[in-house]
């Protein structure tokens, strides 16, 4: 397993890294569709349907990517879109952390179809918009999830159950504890002030996201930060949550070792679009 982890880890960045640090934002573009058409396939099986159906998800998806990507809505300021998609997040999410897996099966299938769907549209318009302003700045939203997700794991593994009496939720995932969140936002703002201090130092051309909430005010930074750290958990909890109510370990076998896509995107998917919302209104 640790070898397969591996060698999956070593492919994706050989896949990922160039396309990421290319002169333009065009191959970042590609290598997103064709994870977020996975993970549309992989959305299809989560919700119950079959094989063609799914892949056909899976093609939609692309299709409708591709049809936003050559009508120009990349080009477009889509603050309005970034706000929607936050405001859903944070409204359905806390929903769906309260319903539980219980209450996923009574949403209609339809209705949970659509809304992943728009869900994963809305992470790809965002993914390569931040990749459009620059690199460092996609980069800035990138680590911020990785380095909470760790955090979060190291401070769990550390202080679990020492602050606090219960778990985070232990009916969605028992293996997450608030000294885990709290362990991750701490990260997150340690990141988040220290990539301020190297943006200056460094004279960087494009500002991180980071930046941009500091040259606003030091709180809008720190509130922020630790909004995107709060809201990537809850990406987690969510895809867990669908998980358990479908019975499926992982959202798919395509990554050897790592699962699915969703497994690997969950938390980006509602911190993308909020970073670009806070960025940008």
């Amino acid at each position: 397993m640790l070898k397969q982890r591996i060698l999956t880890a070593i492919v994706l960045l050989a896949i990922l890294l160039p396309a990421l640090f290319y002169r333009n934002y065009i191959p970042f573009a590609c290598v997103m569709l064709v994870l977020i058409g996975a993970a549309a396939w992989e959305w299809g099986r989560l919700n119950g349907y079959g094989q063609g159906m799914s892949l056909f998800l899976g093609a939609e998806m692309v299709a409708l990517c591709g049809l936003s990507w050559w009508l120009g809505l990349l080009q477009q300021p889509l603050v309005l879109m970034w706000m929607l998609a936050s405001a859903a997040w944070v409204l359905g999410g806390a929903a769906l952390l309260r319903v539980a897996v219980p209450g996923w099966p009574r949403i209609p299938r339809g209705l949970r179809l659509v809304g992943g769907l728009l869900a994963l549209w809305v992470a790809w318009l965002a993914a390569v918009q931040a990749r459009m302003v620059g690199i460092n700045f996609l980069l800035s939203i990138l680590v911020l999830v990785w380095v909470a997700d760790v955090f979060a794991y190291f401070a769990g593994r550390a202080f679990g159950l020492k602050f606090t009496r219960g778990k985070l939720a232990p009916a969605i995932s028992p293996g997450k504890s608030w000294e885990g969140v709290w362990g991750g936002m701490i990260g997150v703002l340690v990141l988040a002030v220290a990539w301020v201090f190297a943006d200056k130092a460094l004279g960087a051309t494009v500002p991180s996201l980071y930046t941009r909430l500091n040259e606003r005010g030091w709180w809008l930074l720190l509130i922020g930060a630790v909004f995107l750290a709060a809201m990537s958990v809850v990406g987690d909890l969510v895809e867990s949550l669908i998980k358990r109510s479908a019975g499926a370990k992982d959202s798919s076998r395509l990554l050897p070792g790592h699962g699915g896509v969703l497994d690997r995107v969950d938390a980006l998917l509602p911190a993308l679009p909020i970073a670009m919302m806070l960025a940008f209104l």
